[in-house]
């Protein structure tokens, strides 16, 4: 049976999602590395000094990853052009019938609307792919930003989960977000 996947293009008003590929490592790393201040509290993997070659080992694993049908990883430009922005992915770790999102957004660039119309985009093309009934999101409890973008969407507050921290800011409790089709 063939692999369905989500399409590698998306346009979501502000922003356009193009499936990652080895030639965006450049605009990943410098997103990163530009951003380290307002991602290194809630990302485990944000550290002083992101590489080109520390992007190139996450765009490797993200292609295994759609190869495998497990994880559908995006970068995020704006819709006018312009250099990578952010990454959003859908992640096949929630169990069956479910994809999780997962995020982040160049800090210069929030408050805008751009990861609320990705999240919105590609929820639907989630919710589009055949098996799928419901698609999840999950931040850290303190992480009020990331928290804003499942609630402007529709999606419901299902649970909140203890676990260990990861990363500097976190409280150890993950907010868990659905919604389902129809």
């Amino acid at each position: 049976m063939e692999q369905v996947s989500p399409a590698e293009k998306i346009v979501a008003g502000s922003v356009v999602l193009h499936r990652v590929r080895e030639a965006d490592a450049e605009g990943v790393a410098a997103a990163i590395s530009e951003s380290i201040a307002h991602l290194q509290p809630w990302m485990p993997w944000a550290h002083d000094g992101h590489s080109v070659e520390d992007a190139l080992g996450w765009i490797r694993r993200a292609e295994e990853g759609w190869a495998g049908g497990t994880e559908f990883a995006y970068v995020l430009r704006p819709a006018d052009g312009g250099p990578v922005v952010g990454s959003i992915s859908l992640m096949a770790r929630v169990g069956p019938g479910a994809l999780e999102i997962g995020y982040w957004l160049h800090g210069g660039h929030t408050g805008r609307g751009h990861m609320t119309a990705a999240a919105g985009a590609l929820t639907a093309e989630g919710l589009a792919l055949p098996g799928i009934e419901r698609i999840v999101i999950k931040h850290d409890a303190a992480n009020h930003v990331s928290g804003a973008v499942p609630r402007r969407l529709g999606y419901r507050e299902v649970g909140r989960v203890p676990r260990e921290p990861v990363a500097p800011a976190e409280t150890g409790v993950d907010v868990v977000w659905e919604i389902r089709r129809g």
